[in-house]
């Protein structure tokens, strides 16, 4: 990792201009002892040389420091001590101060470096801490693998200072998945990145020409033996901390990307697991809901076939009566189920005319007459409502749902309303009851496909209805929608576009 000089304190000063700072440093320590040499004992005078060697250290290096500990014994013993005889090299009296300075000054300097070392490399490891915590932060934030990959590209640029990109495993790699701005890869540099992935081996391409971005490095991305992916870092990767912060990143993807992976298994499972149960579900309700009827029927017939010439004319018609309202029943839910793959499939098609909604209340009231039974029924179809476009049959369809549903959820005995009116520029048909009304989080659910409400209790039914005529008036360009009423009781709204009869 290249040195942050806001960080690490050693100035970084290139070959001779290291040794020449050492030399300034001892001419500076002899200038500063000779002024000071008439007020201070000569011995005293070698704190100033240990200073200057502490400064190198701190400052210059190993290697300068050493300089500075044996120039500073040398001008010690011929600058500023005692004039010496012509035949005399060392003092006899200075000889063990020039042995001591020369002895601790090589110590100072080597313990300086060390710890600038220490200093430096503990910083080096401070720096790519924060760089892998940053990283791995940003990673486990991210919800899929391309936001994945724009993390590591954009963390590499701040942490490593080099180029980045990553490609997607694959048999011919033509373009990254994220990548540096401005970055561009030549076809030299695409077959390196294809082979490493391939291969599952780290490759380095040259830089092309002169280029002054460097070479290529593809690092492969593998996990449990398969290659997911390649990283490739267009910069030199000089010396073992920056590798060592590469191979961190590297781990902190591959990690980044087994909990992607893990986490779409999971998910993947638990729709597996909800299909699983939903298609239990359904399957229980729809042989429920078709045994029921089925049964009614069976029996009735057999009653009637078992016991035809014994019974009451007056009894054989109710029993006729209720397996021909069983049969209708029957007829409806297998036609919802039909609607509703039509719907699915996108096969459903309107054949559509001018209505009054007249027409389709009557159709509608015809079809329930059996169900309907005593129930009160009140229509408030006001006069001069404009006709409608739509497809009659199926509109039908969509009342007849309604309708069921609010002789379903409603006391017997209780009025059921149909009214009509016309709210530029829809025509509006509702249906009311008096039953216990829909909660509130459900009024939007209800049109959802096979929800049901729970309550009450006993009420039958897949939840399709609600779900058909959501599609079917969908489809006529209208809408559908639920509310309670003030006063207690349910209304579905129904909205289609209104318009005007050709003549």
């Amino acid at each position: 990792m290249p040195p942050d000089a806001r960080t690490l304190p050693t100035y970084q000063l290139n070959g001779l201009m290291r040794y020449l700072g050492a030399c300034l440093l001892v001419a500076g320590a002899t200038a500063l002892g000779w002024l000071l040499r008439p007020y201070t004992p000569v011995p005293n005078l070698i704190m100033v040389y240990l200073l200057a060697v502490v400064l190198a250290a701190l400052r210059l290096g190993l290697r300068p420091a050493v300089l500075t500990a044996v120039g500073s014994a040398f001008a010690f013993n011929f600058v500023l001590a005692p004039a010496h005889l012509p035949a005399t090299v060392f003092d006899k009296e200075y000889l063990p101060v020039f042995l001591g300075l020369l002895m601790v000054g090589l110590v100072i300097s080597s313990l300086v470096a060390t710890a600038q070392k220490r200093s430096e490399a503990l910083q080096e490891r401070e720096l790519e801490t924060t760089s892998l915590y940053r990283l791995s932060r940003e990673l486990s934030a991210a919800p899929d693998r391309q936001a994945l990959f724009a993390a590591v590209v954009r963390n590499a640029e701040l942490a490593i200072a080099a180029q980045a990109a990553v490609f997607r495993a694959a048999e011919e790699i033509t373009a990254p998945l994220a990548a540096s701005r401005d970055m561009t890869f030549t076809e030299a540099e695409l077959s390196a990145v294809t082979w490493a992935s391939r291969s599952g081996y780290q490759s380095t391409t040259p830089a092309a020409g002169d280029a002054a971005a460097g070479s290529l490095a593809c690092l492969p991305l593998v996990w449990n033996g398969v290659c997911q992916g390649v990283l490739a870092l267009r910069q030199p990767l000089p010396g073992s901390s920056s590798q060592r912060l590469v191979e961190g990143f590297i781990a902190q993807i591959m990690s980044a990307l087994q909990r992607i992976e893990l986490a779409h298994e999971a998910e993947q499972a638990q729709v597996i697991q909800t299909r699983a149960n939903f298609e239990r579900s359904l399957l229980n309700s729809i042989s429920h809901d078709l045994r029921t009827p089925l049964v009614s029927i069976t029996g009735t017939l057999g009653t009637l076939r078992d016991k035809l010439d014994r019974l009451p004319p007056a009894t054989s018609r109710q029993l006729l009566e209720a397996a021909c309202s069983e049969a209708d029943r029957l007829n409806r839910f297998v036609g919802n189920l039909l609607n509703m793959t039509r719907l699915e499939a996108g096969a459903l098609q309107l054949r559509t005319e001018w209505y009054e909604l007249q027409d389709l209340v009557g159709c509608a009231l015809n079809a329930l007459e059996q169900r309907i039974g005593p129930r009160p029924i009140t229509t408030l179809l006001p006069d001069g409502l404009p006709p409608v476009m739509m497809d009659l049959v199926l509109m039908t369809q969509v009342l007849i749902n309604v309708l069921d549903n609010a002789l379903k959820y409603s006391p017997p005995g209780e009025e059921i309303t149909i009214s009509g009116r016309f709210e530029r520029p829809w025509v509006v048909l509702e249906v009311a009851d008096r039953g216990p009304g829909i909660p509130e989080q459900d009024l939007e659910r209800i049109f959802d496909k096979f929800y049901r409400i729970p309550v009450p209790e006993g009420a039958g039914g897949t939840g399709l209805g609600l779900s058909i005529c959501k599609g079917i008036v969908e489809a006529h360009g209208g809408a559908i929608a639920a509310a309670n009423r003030v006063d207690g009781g349910a209304r579905i709204m129904i909205q289609l576009a209104a318009g005007e009869a050709p003549s």
